[in-house]
């Protein structure tokens, strides 16, 4: 049996993890005592001892925890920002061109942002297509439930006394330094980061990215049909499809909620489109991509455990 530890189990992500590898019968779960959850001594050992560790750490404990393993053969996935533009490590996206199979024999795998997945998985294939111009400057909004803010937001969303101004949704990150920016930027071929907004709402889980589109940020003449037949194309495999179904005309982020698959659509007409991913900030967002890549490496089903 694989043997499987997580570095910091009492996050929401770590938690997460746990849960659903708890569930496994063809891993072994490594834990330590509460008691030992920030012992170096004891985090050292199991972190050498493991097939796979998932470090759901801040990021300057991530490094930390990297730093403290010497065995050549156990395999990181990382859930921080620390090493998701990284020298040496491997973005842990399977459905981009080329990264199905370096996550295969990777021994360092930065897991993604949640809102970097949705944008990169609207943005990467349009510019490999040369689709979009690689020096224009895109606009997004990210609209997520407030279960990516951690324990901490979810403590005060869910408060009795919490205040009005919860109730309604608030856009953050408006300094323009989201540190999900460099990945967007760079997993896309971008020359700029992109101008993020990134809203927060009261509900708990799931997420939905838009992207608006016009013909003047393309190398070449394109159509709405264009980048559906792009996005069908381009996903095949994996957990990330075309489906541009709504609930009335109307779409919701939490559709998918609970789940750890993502669509991507794109509405509108030829001059004005709107690109959208849907996917669970929790699930393919977070803990879902970390297991689906654990899949991978370990050669089982990419989808083995996962809800889709």
């Amino acid at each position: 049996m694989h043997k499987i530890f997580i570095d910091g189990s009492a996050g929401t992500t770590g938690l997460r993890i746990r849960e659903r590898l708890s569930q496994r019968r063809d891993l072994e779960l490594m834990i330590l005592p509460d008691e030992l959850r920030k012992d170096t001594a004891a985090r050292r050992e199991m972190l050498n001892q493991s097939d796979i560790s998932f470090l759901c750490l801040p990021d300057q404990a991530a490094r930390e925890a990297v730093s403290l393993i010497d065995n050549p053969d156990t395999v990181v996935i990382d859930t921080s920002t620390a090493h998701r533009t990284a020298d040496g490590w491997t973005y842990g996206m399977p459905e981009l061109t080329g990264l199905r199979e370096q996550i295969k024999t990777s021994t360092r795998i930065a897991n993604p942002g949640c809102h970097a997945s949705g944008f990169i998985a609207l943005i990467r294939p349009l510019v490999e297509l040369g689709i979009i111009k690689r020096e224009r400057v895109l606009s997004c909004f990210s609209l997520t439930g407030y279960s990516g803010g951690g324990k901490k937001m979810i403590a005060e969303y869910e408060a009795e006394d919490r205040d009005p101004l919860f109730d309604a949704p608030r856009i953050y990150a408006l300094g323009q330094a989201h540190k999900h920016l460099p990945e967007m930027k760079q997993l896309c071929g971008l020359d700029k980061e992109p101008v993020f907004s990134p809203i927060v709402a009261d509900y708990y889980s799931g997420m939905e990215v838009s992207v608006t589109l016009t013909r003047d940020l393309g190398c070449k003449v394109f159509t709405l049909d264009d980048i559906k037949t792009a996005y069908k194309d381009y996903y095949k495999s994996g957990l990330i499809r075309y489906d541009d179904s709504t609930e009335g005309g109307l779409i919701s982020a939490s559709a998918f909620s609970g789940r750890d698959d993502m669509v991507v659509a794109a509405y509108g007409n030829d001059d004005r489109i709107t690109l959208i991913s849907r996917f669970d900030n929790l699930g393919k967002g977070a803990s879902g991509a970390a297991i689906q890549n654990m899949n991978i490496r370990l050669g089982l089903d990419e989808a083995e455990g996962l809800v889709i």
